[in-house]
């Protein structure tokens, strides 16, 4: 089902070093490899001397001391937080702490949702509230470089990109990763969102913004004009998967996955993808074309409209 994405699963980097990747960039990753983290989070720096930090990373102690080591000479003059979960964000505190370097981000974990009374999933950072809230379209300058942020809610509801006008480079955090999908998983998440923020990075990408990426895990990607109509029609496809089974007449989640996934992931991540088949299950009910029967849930039973 993901063989139509060019994905790019090579990476050369050593833990706690900082690394060039480009004139304007550099890059640290921290050691929390996982399964929804790749190698681990790559925190970068963009400038020279006074530097602004994107996504100074999880909570370890490690982590912290290789970015104050690596800027040692410099200072943090910014910090920008594309979104709140636990491998992003929490590191922006002691980072304040050494250079009192204000934070920049969309806002607390649940953005706009917190007012309409959802409860976002775990794993969000509940500490980190940004000094500026950030909005789509805002301009963020420092000694050489100048970022605008790109609201892209989906896999957050308070997710921003952020793009390096002097590059042409865009920051993407988990909204668009070159190793792997996305997970997408409500309610904080929402496949609506997320895949009109796919729209929004192909229009920019054919306004020939945005020539290359770089997420916070994995490899840059050098080609999204391709990747991201990619991802968008790995998605749909994914819809068709869903619809497809109802019309077989599997109407639980966890008879979708398995059929879905079978291909994909291993059993262990069935969890995980019973999330995202949730979120398109939830836009396919807001579309009027599927009926959930009980609380709309992965324990939910679905029939089409």
């Amino acid at each position: 089902m993901t063989d139509g994405i060019p994905f790019d699963r090579e990476l050369e980097f050593e833990y706690g070093r900082i690394e060039a990747v480009s004139p304007l960039i550099r890059r640290v990753v921290a050691p929390n490899g996982g399964p929804f983290t790749f190698h681990g989070t790559g925190t970068y720096v963009i400038g020279r001397g006074k530097v602004a930090v994107i996504d100074p990373g999880p909570l370890m102690s490690s982590h912290i001391e290789a970015l104050k080591h690596a800027l040692r000479g410099e200072t943090i003059t910014h910090i920008l937080i594309t979104h709140t979960h636990r491998d992003h964000s929490p590191a922006a505190a002691p980072l304040k702490g050494e250079w009192a370097a204000p934070t920049y981000g969309y806002g607390p974990h649940g953005g706009g949702r917190i007012e309409a009374g959802a409860v976002v999933e775990a794993g969000g950072d509940e500490n980190f509230a940004p000094d500026f809230a950030t909005r789509d379209g805002d301009v963020i300058e420092g000694d050489g470089w100048t970022v605008e942020a790109v609201h892209t809610p989906g896999h957050t509801s308070n997710h921003l990109c952020f793009h390096l006008k002097e590059e042409n480079a865009l920051f993407s955090g988990d909204h668009v990763m070159g190793w792997s999908t996305t997970i997408v998983s409500p309610p904080d998440g929402d496949m609506a969102h997320y895949v009109a923020s796919l729209d929004k990075l192909i229009a920019r990408g054919e306004r020939g913004e945005d020539a290359v990426y770089w997420p916070t895990h994995g490899a840059p990607i050098r080609d999204p004009a391709a990747f991201v109509p990619a991802l968008k029609a790995h998605r749909m496809g994914r819809e068709e998967q869903v619809l497809a089974c109802l019309t077989d007449g599997l109407t639980s989640i966890a008879d979708m996955v398995p059929r879905m996934y079978a291909n994909d992931v291993p059993p262990a991540m069935y969890p995980a993808a019973a999330r995202s088949v949730l979120s398109h299950l939830v836009w396919l009910v807001e579309k009027e074309k599927v009926r959930a029967e009980g609380e709309l849930g992965t324990g939910a039973s679905f029939r089409l409209a």
